[in-house]
């Protein structure tokens, strides 16, 4: 892998209550950031400009012109990071439910292991909504069987840290889903693909603005038919997999 460098990448959908404190925490961190507006409202388009005026060049501004979801906003921010140079890129929510403070832990676990996905592992406080809650875990059950695995903690979580280059090989060959699905879809089929995952644990708070764009018909929907097709994406894989002795660990 070529020298370590990474850009922060934060997908924004009309989240300009959030989103300049969240780029004064990444900036604190010492990194520069890649804002990556997926069709904003003019109100967040104008934060946003504004944001990339004032804090340039280390905060960087790639406007979509349509909404793409949060999984189209993140491959656009990869394919740009790459351009830039970045060998790695952590990505983090805009709307405020993951802690800035922790880049620096995330960043020192992805010096450590750079072939690695750092994946948060979320803490939550009481502002967390029950339904949510229990509904990740319904996909916590799916991923450990679609993986045969326990390495990936929680495939949900938006704050995170992507070698590049293997992504970049997946997102080349492979469809990834481009909304709600893109978390757990893209680390999955890593994991597949020999990528290590390594858990952190993270605070999260739901969310400082109010803003949530999970919609719970449509991706609920859309995160069921992802499960049915790892789930039969892995049963391809199993002869294989039984073939090299691979199971379940402890």
């Amino acid at each position: 892998m070529a020298a370590y460098s990474l850009m922060v990448v934060i997908p924004v959908f009309d989240h300009e209550h959030a989103i300049a404190a969240m780029v004064d925490g990444v900036l604190a961190s010492g990194h520069d950031c890649l804002l990556v507006d997926d069709g904003s409202g003019p109100a967040c388009a104008a934060v946003l400009d504004a944001l990339a005026q004032a804090h340039a060049p280390r905060v960087r501004l790639l406007r979509l012109p349509t909404n793409q979801g949060k999984g189209g906003a993140v491959l656009a921010g990869f394919a740009e990071a790459a351009r830039l140079g970045a060998s790695h890129v952590l990505q983090i929510d805009a709307d405020g439910q993951h802690d800035p403070g922790d880049i620096a832990r995330f960043v020192a676990a992805s010096h450590a292991c750079p072939d690695a996905v750092i994946c948060g592992a979320p803490d939550y406080d009481a502002s967390v909504p029950k339904g949510r809650l229990y509904g990740r875990y319904l996909t916590h059950i799916w991923v450990w069987i679609n993986t045969l695995s326990f390495a990936i903690r929680d495939s949900m979580c938006g704050f995170r840290i992507y070698p590049l280059p293997p992504v970049l090989k997946l997102v080349k060959q492979e469809t990834i889903g481009r909304r709600m699905d893109f978390d757990i879809e893209i680390i999955v089929r890593l994991f597949w693909r020999g990528v290590p995952v390594q858990n952190l644990l993270t605070r999260v708070t739901y969310p400082s603005d109010g803003v949530s764009h999970f919609d719970v018909w449509r991706d609920n929907v859309r995160i069921s038919r992802m499960h049915t097709r790892l789930f039969f994406g892995m049963l391809r894989r199993l002869p294989g997999w039984l073939l090299h002795g691979r199971g379940m660990p402890a």
